[in-house]
């Protein structure tokens, strides 16, 4: 007597079991739409250069007044929401859509930083954040004479 699984009947007719075609037929159903759940999470570029380091996002779509760019503590800030609406009226049909998207994304600044002059451009669907490097690095070890 030999032991069988409870679904190798369903696989020999040819058929899998609900849990397969469920994770199957959505993954399907996904990729058919195009829908990411970290769609909404934009790419970033990150530059280190000489004297700055430059943050690209790619976030199109948006407008400047959509973001919104903090440091708080050593943490660089990025987030941005938009809200799209339309509205189509004819004399029989009556139809609204909107969408909805916003994104944060934090980043741990380095301590050779000038938090108070980084600048941000958007333009094309990128916003770029210039964030300048101390040109003189104190000494981190500074030692104190006691008296």
């Amino acid at each position: 007597m030999s032991l069988i699984k409870w679904n190798e009947p369903a696989k020999l007719m040819g058929k899998r079991n609900w849990v397969e075609n469920f994770f199957t037929e959505t993954e399907d159903f996904l990729k058919n739409w195009n829908w990411d759940m970290n769609n909404d999470i934009p790419a970033i570029n990150v530059k280190d250069e000489k004297d700055m380091f430059i943050i690209d996002v790619a976030a199109p779509g948006m407008k400047r007044e959509d973001f919104k760019v903090e440091v708080d503590r050593g943490v660089l800030m990025i987030s941005a929401t938009t809200e799209e609406k339309k509205e189509e009226n004819t004399e029989n049909f009556k139809r609204q859509e909107f969408s909805y998207r916003n994104f944060k994304r934090s980043f741990w600044l380095p301590e050779n930083i000038m938090a108070d002059q980084i600048a941000a451009h958007y333009e094309n669907g990128i916003l770029e954040l210039k964030v300048p490097k101390m040109v003189n690095i104190p000494e981190k070890v500074k030692t104190i004479k006691v008296v």
